[in-house]
């Protein structure tokens, strides 16, 4: 380092002046990404501060121990990280009791569910409060709420033609019985006006079948696109079109249910690692019915970002623009010569590459093995998701930081626009250390 730099070091934590955090990406988990370029040869790394103990009494422990940068997946899985057995281990002690403490729950899954025995879909059903801690109400509470979905499709599901034959059906019924007048059922002359298909009154089933339609277009071609890599959401197998066809259910309907929001591209990416890890619970009694499970858990989900998919709000305090510039103060706060470079110098705008990341919740930036053991902590993390992912994704700056100072306009944004294979262990790390009030 160079006596110019030296001034500037000193308003940058200490612990960011390790090497670890500017040396070059770890080597990619998955070969079918492509290489980063090389750079120049740095000095061998210094080891990682070890992480603090696991029966750690502070309130909120520290996420999956992290490995160094030139550790290989095969020789993480040593006597230096958590051991699988054990992990699983402690999840099933913690999920077996009579009411799930769900503190200590979440201080395990902030350490990384182990993806055997089928334990992420029962937790990630625990932190979204989609089933009570409490494990005598499971049965009577999925049932309760996977027969509210099956009433959903009935209502919202179904043809035009259909709604009007039913229409038609009660009044026919109710004429019997009662007068029709003031039962609240339309007369058969009025359904035979109205409700048809060149019906333009605003209560029209046709004319909001015919205003929904493009929404339903456009999920449509969306979920086509979701995860095109893989066999389970878009191979030729039935199993395939089969999931499709949920993911397709799962968005119409919750846009129906929600016409201040309705279906915003991109929340078929969020619902994505839903269904996959309900779809493949070994338990099949409870992978056969993930779409249900899916759709109120995305609903739990999204209602922690419902501000940022609303696009009334988008200049509001509590919009998508004032999340991203809560992200842009949280960098400024912790490592200002990163902030200054890239907001001041080279004018990148965060609205350029953090819009994605935070509305699709990180689920474009990594491999998808990779996002789920990310998801777990932000499921379980005690500050709640929104917190987490905002310091997750200032995380993500530091961690390339040296790359960030060294780019000019073009590069940081390619950079961040395409964010290079990292070690999640390493981002987890990090964004544990950024702890603390959000800036406001």
């Amino acid at each position: 380092m160079d006596d110019g730099d030296t001034p500037r070091r000193k308003s940058v934590p200490d612990w960011l002046n390790s090497p670890i955090w500017s040396a070059p990406p770890p080597s990619p988990r998955h070969s079918s990404l492509p290489p980063t370029a090389p750079s120049p040869p740095q000095p061998p790394p210094s080891p990682l501060p070890p992480p603090q103990p696991r029966r750690d009494p502070t309130p909120i422990p520290p996420p999956n121990a992290p490995r160094d940068a030139d550790v290989s997946d095969d020789e993480g899985k040593g006597a230096g990280a958590p051991s699988c057995a054990h992990l699983v281990a402690e999840f099933k002690v913690a999920l077996d009791r009579k009411v799930v403490d769900l503190a200590e729950l979440r201080r395990l899954a902030c350490q990384g569910v182990p993806d055997a025995a089928g334990i992420r879909p029962i937790v990630w059903k625990l932190l979204l409060g989609y089933v009570p801690t409490d494990r005598a109400l499971w049965p009577y509470e999925l049932e309760k709420k996977r027969s509210q979905y099956c009433d959903f499709k009935d209502e919202l599901l179904v043809n035009p033609s259909e709604v009007t034959r039913r229409m038609e059906e009660m009044t026919a019924s109710e004429r019997e019985e009662h007068n029709a007048e003031g039962t609240g059922v339309l007369p058969r002359a009025e359904i035979v006006r109205d409700e048809h298909p060149l019906s333009l009154g605003k209560t029209s089933v046709w004319n909001q079948y015919f205003q929904e339609s493009e929404i339903v277009e456009q999920i449509d071609r969306d979920v086509k696109r979701t995860h095109p890599e893989m066999e389970f959401f878009n191979g030729d197998s039935s199993d395939s079109l089969s999931n499709q066809e949920s993911l397709k259910r799962i968005l119409t309907i919750f846009a129906k249910l929600n016409p201040g929001i309705r279906y915003v591209q991109g929340m078929n990416e969020v619902l994505a690692p839903l269904y996959y890890v309900f779809k493949n619970d070994p338990d099949q009694s409870q992978a056969a019915l993930a779409e249900p499970d899916a759709f109120f858990c995305f609903v739990e989900l999204l209602s922690g970002f419902r501000d940022n998919f609303c696009k009334q709000l988008d200049n509001s305090v509590v919009g998508i623009r004032s999340t991203i510039t809560t992200l842009s103060q949280l960098l400024r706060r912790h490592d200002e010569e990163l902030w200054r470079h890239l907001e001041v110098v080279t004018k990148v705008n965060p609205q350029f590459y953090a819009f994605r990341w935070i509305t699709l919740l990180l689920t474009q930036e990594f491999q998808f093995r990779d996002c789920l053991s990310l998801w777990d902590t932000l499921l379980g993390d005690p500050e709640g998701p929104q917190a987490t992912l905002l310091r997750v994704c200032c995380a993500m700056l530091i961690l390339v930081r040296r790359r960030l100072l060294a780019g000019d306009f073009t590069a940081n944004l390619k950079l961040l626009q395409n964010y290079p294979p990292t070690n999640i262990d390493h981002i987890l790390h990090i964004a544990n250390k950024l702890r603390g009030p959000l800036p406001f």
